[in-house]
């Protein structure tokens, strides 16, 4: 395994930052280093935020979605007090390889990634498809996923509660605009679109945002792997009651890319899931609600009364 570092100006190389107080957060989201890592004939962008050290929590990314998307508000909230690792994998973005056609192929990969970190137990927050990604590593690698977060997913196939023609249609666009965004992952209400534009400005904070996209063969790539759970007979409602992990399902109350019923159904199948909906949101109610569902990933995380 190899690694290597790209360090913004006023960083050290090694990860280390002039004058950093023993304990402070490493990085924060808009500042931390991309850094790379080699496993498999892949070379893995990611970058470590927070104080490193105990059980990472390792995020896993939606449809088209690269590093650059996560909200740095909630990302900082977790990093507080968690190791938090977010990373493009294989064939996203700043990441090399090749794009798996099958939703094992990015689970694997996943676990490769962690693996490459030299971590053998990790939390687990998967969004969107990433979500989908999440729970096939969770089955195949109970041994590596200490508690799984699932957000803004479900469960591929639900009788009544698929995808919608328009939102396949808008995220399938050669490119996206903002008002595509707005429209895929947050609400039709005055309040929940002022966040997202919100949100959409906080992305734009980091010097070397978006550098780098998901390219249309990869993008394809996940449509096929998500195929894989998208008929009654493989829908991932079948196999999910194998997860015995704690599990916190979470969305917001008009999902347009996956309907909110999916997030029902699925903590109804997982055996140890809780479920929470979000008032006036989307797709991306995290986004729009950082502090606060940050907050809650990290009560979930650090609740000792679970198994």
């Amino acid at each position: 395994m190899a690694m290597q570092a790209n360090t913004p100006g006023g960083a050290m190389a090694g990860g280390q930052t002039a004058g950093r107080q023993p304990g402070a957060p490493r990085w924060h989201a808009a500042s931390a280093p991309t850094r790379f890592a080699e496993a498999g004939g892949v070379r893995y962008a990611y970058r470590s935020l927070g104080v490193e050290g105990g059980v990472p929590l390792v995020m896993v990314n939606r449809f088209r979605g690269t590093m650059d998307d996560w909200d740095p508000a909630f990302l900082d909230r977790i990093a507080a007090r968690r190791h938090v690792l977010i990373f493009d994998n294989a064939c996203v973005a700043r990441s090399g390889g090749e794009a798996s056609p099958r939703l094992t192929g990015w689970a694997d990969s996943a676990a490769t990634f962690i693996a490459a970190l030299g971590h053998d137990r990790v939390d687990l927050l998967g969004f969107s498809f990433g979500g989908l990604v999440a729970q096939e590593m969770t089955l195949r690698r109970p041994d590596l996923v200490r508690r799984l977060v699932i957000v803004g997913s479900g469960a591929g196939y639900v009788e009544g509660a698929n995808l919608q023609a328009k939102a396949i249609e808008v995220a399938t666009r050669p490119v996206n605009t903002d008002e595509d965004f707005l429209y895929l992952f947050f609400k039709d209400t005055p309040t929940s679109q002022a966040a997202g534009r919100a949100h959409l400005a906080r992305l734009r904070e980091r010097a070397d945002a978006f550098a780098a996209l998901v390219s249309e063969a990869t993008w394809k790539a996940m449509l096929s792997a998500g195929s894989d759970v998208g008929t009654p007979e493989t829908s991932l409602l079948r196999r999910v009651g194998a997860i015995t992990q704690p599990v916190l399902v979470a969305n917001g109350n008009e999902d347009v890319m996956i309907p909110t019923f999916q997030s029902y159904a699925l903590a109804q199948a997982i055996p140890n899931a809780r479920l929470v909906i979000y008032p006036d949101s989307g797709h991306a109610f995290m986004f729009q609600y950082p502090e606060a569902f940050g907050d809650e990933v990290l009560r979930f995380l650090e609740d000792d009364a679970l198994p």
